[in-house]
């Protein structure tokens, strides 16, 4: 038995009304947008108290929620969209982006997140006496191994070629503060593990960048994901750890190295703009293709203009060139190619080079001229809006149905 659809009243225009409602959404995040821009230093200040209390963005969001309903979804509101597919969420982290811009763009409240993001995770807190006493840590994602000063940290998501979600997020930021909390640690190492899934069984994969499975069902945030992996782990890498620390720095950096095998893909390539070392095999390649996916590939647009010139970048990000490790516009992510045998022994030999108190100090100026923390902060308050906007572009919301059963 079927039940037909009760008939639509003579005379109304479905198309219109649902154009009627995209206006008013568009009109009460224009109002939003402006409230957030013109009171974004005392909204923030209410939310830290004056900006004596840290709030990473997770947090933020929430209190913000709770201190003035309606400018960011609360989080009953923020629980139902997490049950949907991507096509088939309401998009109110677009909303959650306007408030990120807002904060972000304002002098005094910006950097102050910034700062928040750069402090320790209560998870590492909580773990670090353990990995000072065992030197041994296994998180799904992630192993952390400490060895002769060196914290080799090895992506183990062995079935998906490392392929990126919220809990891999979780465990590299983990992972990272432990290394840059760890006295005994004077720099880190990360690398592929070895891969049971059946396209590369028995070979080391450096990373497949975003799980497109993942953001298909719905399942990569635009706060716990997209925003706290840039704003987090990765600048920690970049510009270190904030501590209470002493008079000499608020920051602990420790030099950092990748290795790459077969590939990094996505947000695998995102990584290498952050290292001080890339070491590749010479099979191996680089690829950024979130433009083909329809999103922002991080803060790789900001980076890799620098780092390779602006017309690799516009190849790479926007017309989705691959770059095999060993060509001339590899050379300016990759320091060092090797066969592929070679890698182990290479490894040592770089990390050797990197061992020293003049490579910490150094490698800090070098950051601090490269990608000075205004214009870092600049970008990502834009990003936050504009990623959430990619996200739910139509464009890719069709396509998730194939990311969902496909690639990757």
């Amino acid at each position: 038995m079927t039940t037909d659809s009760p008939a639509s009243p003579p005379g109304l225009d479905l198309r219109a009304l649902a154009g009627e409602a995209h206006r008013v959404d568009d009109d009460v995040r224009a109002l939003r947008a402006a409230f957030v821009e013109a009171h974004a230093e005392e909204i923030y200040g209410e939310l830290t108290g004056g900006r004596t209390r840290y709030l990473r963005v997770d947090e933020l969001v929430r209190a913000a929620a709770l201190a003035f309903p309606g400018l960011v979804p609360s989080e009953e509101q923020m629980a139902a969209e997490r049950l949907r597919p991507q096509a088939e969420k309401e998009g109110r982290e677009i909303d959650q982006g306007i408030f990120l811009r807002g904060i972000l763009r304002a002098p005094k409240a910006g950097p102050h997140l910034l700062d928040a993001m750069l402090r320790p995770t209560a998870r590492a807190l909580r773990l670090l006496p353990e990995f000072v006493e065992t030197g041994d840590l296994r998180m799904e994602a992630v192993r952390l191994e400490r060895r002769d000063g060196v914290a080799y940290l090895t992506l183990c998501r062995d079935d998906c070629l490392n392929a990126e979600d919220a809990q891999q997020v979780d465990d590299m930021e983990t992972a990272v503060d432990l290394v840059l909390l760890d006295p005994a640690v004077r720099m880190g190492l990360v690398r592929g593990g070895v891969m049971s899934h059946p396209r590369y069984a028995g070979r080391r994969v450096f990373c497949a960048g975003i799980n497109l499975k993942k953001l298909g069902s719905g399942d990569i945030p635009l706060v716990d994901f997209l925003l706290r992996r840039e704003m987090g782990y990765l600048q920690k890498i970049f510009h270190g750890l904030l501590t209470d620390g002493s008079w000499r720095s608020r920051l602990t950096g420790k030099p950092w190295m990748a290795a790459v095998d077969s590939f990094a893909i996505g947000g695998g390539t995102q990584l290498l703009l952050v290292f001080d070392h890339v070491l590749a095999a010479s099979d191996a390649y680089l690829s950024l293709p979130a433009a083909k996916e329809g999103i922002i590939p991080g803060v790789s647009n900001f980076r890799l203009s620098r780092i390779a010139g602006p017309r690799v970048a516009r190849q790479v990000i926007l017309g989705g060139r691959r770059l095999q490790a060993g060509e001339p516009d590899a050379r300016s992510l990759v320091d060092e190619v090797v066969p592929p045998e070679e890698m182990d022994t290479a490894i040592d030999r770089a990390l050797a080079r990197l061992d020293g108190e003049a490579v910490v100090a150094n490698r800090r100026m070098l950051n601090l001229a490269e990608e000075p923390p205004e214009e870092f902060r600049r970008y990502i308050a834009e990003f936050a809006l504009q990623q959430a906007l990619r996200i739910y572009g139509a464009d890719v919301l069709g396509k998730v149905d194939g990311f969902a059963v496909g690639s990757r």
